[in-house]
């Protein structure tokens, strides 16, 4: 729907920027897109990340980006004081900090961070149970 053109992945151009050959990058590239689609498919928590830019988030039916605050100043020329993003409403459901860990960013506190491939947790606490007085 909308007519939206696909454009092929430009590999070569991939490969030239990274100094790598052209095969390694198609390797790598559908390598993660199989390691994706399978753990999207068996409904596991996904993290991509993606450097300079911050974390695409996928739990469940549930997408989420989070850009890093340093590429947000970039893109707006804007210098963003430490921790002043996390201070605008607006701006705290999308901006994160590079040393948070990414498993925290979760409902589960459990996921599959690409292109990495590895799971990180972080405990959750215990629901509270309300004594009555």
């Amino acid at each position: 729907p909308g007519n939206k053109e696909v454009e092929p992945m430009k590999y070569a151009k991939v490969a030239t920027d990274a100094f790598v050959s052209r095969h390694k990058v198609e390797n790598c590239i559908q390598g993660t897109m199989s390691l994706l689609s399978y753990c999207l498919g068996k409904g596991e928590n996904v993290a991509l990340v993606l450097r300079d830019v911050g974390v695409l988030l996928i739990e469940g039916r549930r997408v989420q980006m989070k850009f890093y605050s340093d590429f947000l100043e970039r893109i707006t020329g804007k210098r963003m004081q430490e921790g002043a993003a996390f201070q605008v409403p607006q701006l705290r459901d999308v901006v994160v900090s590079r040393a948070v860990p990414i498993a925290s960013l979760t409902f589960t506190g459990c996921v599959v961070i690409f292109p990495v491939s590895e799971r990180e947790f972080v405990p959750k606490p215990p629901p509270r149970n309300r004594r009555k007085a």
